[in-house]
């Protein structure tokens, strides 16, 4: 007899649905044979989807099963189709009755008890069923919060597959998951670090919070144990909260990623600092299945890059376009993907290889080559891409031991939400949500300087030879400065401290 489940696959961000069709037949010898592009791990699924049969108290036809994966011509990826398979066989058998197969949508993996583990990609399949107007779904109890986030669906958490089969059945019904709300999540935000525990370094906090008010790149340079990696953990305690969609835009990232099998709703903005020997696969994304990289998980958030010159120059190099796109592009043989990746770069180096050049107590033991060597692992391209080039000098004594407490997170992070609540008016009507992400006509349209401001950013494009990157850069991190002095056009003296941030790389 055949039977047809309707199960998902994930394809990039989006899902893809996929029909299991299992046709248990009248006579011949016990196969068990899985068509359909099958990955390594669904063809392992034969032995779970038998044992977990068997261990519910149910029969294991004995004769030849044959399980088409369709469309036959997308590759299948990961462990989600065991719990249709089984529950087609089930259903061919006569066990399960077919009147709501045909309004539901099955994903889950099985353990050989019958109970049903959690997979990746649960919110793309979800917001598929909607799509498809598929009115219930059926997935493993852990990733039942995230598929809840999909209104107009009914989520079923289903925890172990006697139990779906009773449900099926109208014996014991499974009671829905209530619908998910973001917003009361995300007014539980704590952080670890926060500015006030940051001695000294005001000049790298007003550029941080400049930064997290437009988002801008950042780059910060300075001899070692001076804060660098204190600021930049402390940073993401002042980015305002993400809205709504961008919370769905960054769990769906997550969601996909094999690491995160477990509800991973993301209400925080992402937080990802790699080590400095990641591959290049590592951090754009790839390998065999095509899954997200740092810079993907990063969307939204902040990507750190400490010791910025240790990476390898071709993986640094890689960050070009995503930096200027806000996409990155994965191609394989066996197709190609587009991610998001709309993350704030913060960088931080020593300005030489023993790290001292230039501090005001301690020699400097490189020789200029070894220098000349160090500043050349990061190209001047890549350099030019990020906004604010800021050092981060060694604190005095009165500073370090003083006990006055310096400006709080929760302060700051007060200024830079207005600013981000004047930005979203300002860019209502388009798809940019922060100055950083200003295309150069949008540059045109939206940000309106005084004469005195166009006379000195003139006078500093002939004077600093600036690149029309740079030219542009400036006036979005002015267009920032003047966000947060709650001001509606851009004065001189914003444009004068924007090239403070520039001038220090050109």
């Amino acid at each position: 007899m055949l039977s047809t489940i309707f199960s998902a696959a994930t394809l990039g961000l989006e899902g893809v649905l996929i029909k299991v069709e299992v046709d248990v037949a009248d006579r011949g010898f016990p196969t068990f044979t899985i068509v359909g592009l099958p990955s390594k791990a669904i063809d392992e699924s034969k032995e779970r989807v038998r044992t977990a049969i068997k261990n519910s108290s149910y029969e294991m036809p004995e004769t030849r099963l044959t399980i088409n994966l369709a469309p036959a011509d997308i590759p299948k990826e990961g462990s989600l189709f065991d719990l249709p398979i089984a529950l087609g066989i089930l259903t061919s058998s006569g066990i399960v009755d077919r009147a709501i197969l045909n309004d539901s949508l099955f994903v889950g993996e099985l353990s050989l008890d019958g109970k049903i583990r959690p997979v990746s990609g649960t919110l793309p399949i979800a917001l598929l069923a909607k799509k498809r107007q598929i009115k219930n779904v059926f997935v493993p109890l852990d990733n039942a919060y995230e598929a809840a986030l999909v209104h107009d669906i009914c989520v079923y958490p289903v925890k172990d597959l006697a139990y779906l089969v009773l449900h099926l059945n109208e014996v014991k019904r499974i009671a829905p998951q209530t619908k998910s709300i973001l917003t009361d999540r995300s007014k539980t935000e704590e952080y670890e670090f926060d500015f006030a525990e940051v001695k000294g370094q005001e000049q790298a906090k007003r550029a941080l919070e400049i930064a997290s008010a437009g988002f801008h790149n950042v780059h910060m340079k300075g001899p070692p144990g001076t804060g660098k990696t204190l600021l930049a953990r402390s940073f993401a305690s002042i980015l305002p909260m993400m809205d709504e969609d961008e919370m769905i835009e960054v769990t769906k990232i997550f969601s996909i990623s094999t690491f995160f099998k477990n509800s991973t709703v993301v209400v925080k903005r992402p937080y990802r600092a790699p080590h400095h020997t990641i591959s290049r696969v590592g951090l754009i994304g790839g390998g065999a299945a095509l899954s997200p990289g740092e810079i993907s998980l990063a969307h939204r958030g902040i990507l750190f890059l400490d010791e910025f010159p240790e990476f390898p120059r071709s993986v640094l190099e890689a960050l070009r376009q995503p930096l200027e796109d806000g996409i990155v592009t994965v191609s394989r043989a066996k197709g190609s993907v587009t991610f998001p990746a709309r993350f704030l770069l913060l960088a931080a180096s020593n300005p030489c290889p023993c790290g001292f050049i230039g501090h005001p107590k301690k020699s400097c033991m490189c020789s200029p080559w070894q220098i000349l060597k160090y500043k050349k692992r990061v190209s001047g391209p890549l350099l030019d891409r990020i906004d604010i080039h800021i050092d981060v000098p060694p604190v005095d004594e009165d500073t370090l031991t003083s006990r006055d407490r310096a400006e709080s997170s929760k302060a700051i992070r007060e200024r830079v939400s207005k600013a981000r609540e004047r930005q979203q008016r300002r860019f209502d009507s388009s798809q940019c949500k922060s100055n950083g992400e200003m295309r150069s006509s949008q540059v045109r349209v939206y940000c309106k300087m005084t004469d005195d401001a166009v006379n000195l950013l003139k006078t500093a494009v002939s004077r600093l030879t600036l690149s029309a990157r740079s030219y542009f850069k400036i006036i979005k991190i002015a267009q920032t400065i003047t966000d947060l002095a709650e001001k509606d056009e851009i004065e001189s003296s914003a444009i004068a401290e924007a090239l403070q941030y520039r001038a220090k790389e050109e």
